[in-house]
């Protein structure tokens, strides 16, 4: 089974996404200090279309670039981290759909999607796998309703489902038949309306503490319909793995921008207290850091680029050295972010230290620490030693 073309939809104009933006600068703090859900950013997100927007042209939506999803990543990123993951991690699974369900009845999901500028959360690890993303222990059964339409019936314990409760559908991974390998996956839409979620742990952590991501035992019963066209491990290698880490890294830079940002103005203002205006200590530092920030940009630039060359091919299969690419991005951005907001902390002192500060760095130290734990470094750097055996440059 193939997939859908990426070239047959032409992107109309981007969302603006300034009113988000301030909406979630204005609750940033309180999401971070309750652990809630930012609904006024989402609603917000929902309202002004960036939700649908990666969605195709053809089928609700505005068929926005990987370049443009990206640069309203990071601009939420900077301001409020946990509406920017939840933004990221929504559009992830919205790609999926925009490059594997475009046709027949997976259309009609798209489409329905679109119109409603639905949130879709995912749940693709499972209790007993471990946090391996390519394999499933829970399988999708087939049964004939009432109707006579084919239904699919799926049971799931999920370690983590971030904002499932909040979410209009869960894209859930499992095994095609109750007698597939656990490698032969699908990726099943389960609208709320047919899904029931049973929280099994709570969601109090250091950082992205509004993206509220405890587990569930999921329970979904819905049509058959629902159940994506194109195997898994395709839509993984195309899609969600390069999306969610060129995504993911732009939110990241948008935190380390914030970072610079404060150390910019303390090193500003101990400028204009130096006598004859010589250039502070601090100065130095920043410089240096500078430097830091800059490759940090710079890589994430260079592998989103490396995804849209990808998909301006239109190829459908990954290669080795693509993969790593986009492996190495997320290991890259997950430590670089620390060595930024570290070190903007150190310029910043004390001011950056205290927590009713302008300058207070709390949320963003927190934040900095999460990517290097969401999908385990080690784990990908395990998946990495294994491809570069095959790896032939």
């Amino acid at each position: 089974m193939t997939i859908t073309a990426v070239r047959t939809s032409e992107a109309v104009e981007a969302p603006d996404p300034t009113s988000t933006v301030a909406v979630a600068a204005a609750h940033a703090d309180d999401v971070d200090r309750n652990a809630r859900f930012p609904f006024e950013a989402v609603d917000e997100m929902r309202s002004s279309g960036l939700l649908s927007c990666s969605l195709p042209v053809e089928l609700g939506g505005r068929s926005t670039s990987i370049t443009d999803l990206c640069a309203i990543g990071r601009k939420l990123g900077a301001v409020c981290s946990s509406t920017a993951m939840i933004f990221a991690m929504h559009h992830t699974q919205a790609l999926s759909l925009r490059f594997h369900a475009t046709s027949g009845a997976a259309a009609e999901l798209t489409r329905t999607i679109a119109e409603s500028d639905a949130l879709l959360a995912s749940a693709t690890t499972e209790i007993t796998t471990g946090g391996d993303v390519g394999s499933s222990t829970c399988a999708v059964v087939v049964s004939r309703d009432t109707a006579g339409g084919d239904t699919v019936v799926l049971d799931k314990n999920a370690p983590v489902i971030s904002y499932g409760e909040y979410a209009d559908y869960v894209f859930a991974t499992a095994r095609r038949t109750p007698d597939s390998p656990s490698n032969d996956q699908v990726l099943v839409a389960c609208p709320r309306a047919d899904t029931r979620l049973e929280k099994t742990g709570t969601w109090d952590v250091l950082g992205f503490r509004g993206t509220c991501s405890p587990g569930f035992q999921l329970h979904a019963q819905t049509s058959a319909a629902h159940v994506l066209p194109v195997d898994y491990a395709t839509i993984s290698a195309h899609t969600m793995l390069p999306a969610s880490h060129t995504l993911w890294a732009s939110v990241w830079l948008g935190i380390a921008d914030a970072a610079m940002g404060k150390a910019r103005a303390q090193v500003r203002s101990a400028a204009r207290k130096s006598p004859g205006g010589s250039p502070p200590p601090q100065a130095v530092k920043f410089a240096d850091l500078t430097v830091v920030h800059q490759r940090f940009v710079s890589s994430v630039a260079r592998e989103i680029e490396r995804y849209e060359a990808f998909l301006a091919s239109g190829e459908e299969h990954t290669t080795v050295g693509f993969t790593l690419a986009m492996n190495n991005l997320k290991l890259d951005a997950s430590t670089t972010i620390v060595d930024v907001v570290v070190g903007a902390l150190q310029l910043c002192g004390i001011s950056g230290y205290r927590e009713d500060h302008p300058a207070s760095m709390g949320r963003l130290l927190r934040d900095a620490f999460g990517p290097q734990l969401m999908v385990s470094n080690d784990r990908i750097r395990a998946n990495n030693a294994q491809l570069v055996l095959a790896y032939r440059g």
